[in-house]
């Protein structure tokens, strides 16, 4: 009997993936393999137990397909979720809203919806007519909810270890021939996984 039960508990923390079952303005978080750009990514954030994500998407459920909203590539767009999870071999981390938020939902949804096609923000830099993965999101629920629901923080594109710019982001911007923006407000999967205003519900593949 012991042992059922303590099979039980470990099932109900580790082994829920299998539940999940999605719901439209569902959070979609993965951790992507795409080198050192990605590792400088996870060497500054942390998600949700200290994972590593890299992008996020929305889950907009529309006549019983599953598709994802998210801006990656050129664009925002509408991605099937067939799709959307081969960008990664791992599973991904499912974030629902708490349930004072999810009325917030829909038009979060609409706004997005209205982005498809605006061009990917590969400057990442907050409110300039583009948007890179969680942008989208944070700007989503910012219209729906009338002032902001997740935070947005300083970003570095530094290492912590050698207070020196990753490599990587150094080459990255000098293609684009900016300035790196050290310290300007930014978002990210892995903070917007850590809010306080949703839950991490399990995982999918």
């Amino acid at each position: 009997m012991k042992k059922i039960i303590l099979l039980l508990i470990w099932f109900s923390f580790y082994g829920f993936s299998q539940n999940v079952k999605l719901k439209t303005g569902d959070l979609l978080f993965q951790s992507m393999n795409c080198g050192p750009l990605c590792e400088a990514i996870y060497e500054v954030t942390e998600g949700y137990q200290g994972k590593d994500f890299s992008h996020i998407g929305m889950v907009y459920i529309k006549n019983d397909s599953i598709l994802i909203i998210e801006a990656s590539g050129k664009n925002v767009k509408i991605t099937p979720y067939e799709t959307f999870k081969n960008y990664t071999t791992e599973e991904m981390f499912v974030g629902r809203l708490k349930r004072k938020y999810q009325k917030y939902i829909p038009e979060a949804i609409v706004f997005s919806l209205q982005q498809i096609g605006v061009p990917y923000d590969d400057e990442y830099l907050y409110n300039n007519g583009k948007y890179y993965c969680s942008e989208l999101i944070f700007d989503a629920f910012l219209h729906s909810y009338k002032k902001p629901l997740f935070d947005l923080y300083p970003m570095t594109f530094k290492s912590p270890k050698s207070k020196e710019y990753f490599k990587v982001w150094a080459e990255y911007y000098e293609k684009l021939k900016m300035e790196i923006p050290e310290g300007q407000l930014g978002c990210n999967p892995g903070g917007i996984s850590t809010s306080d205003k949703l839950k991490i519900i399990g995982t999918i593949q």
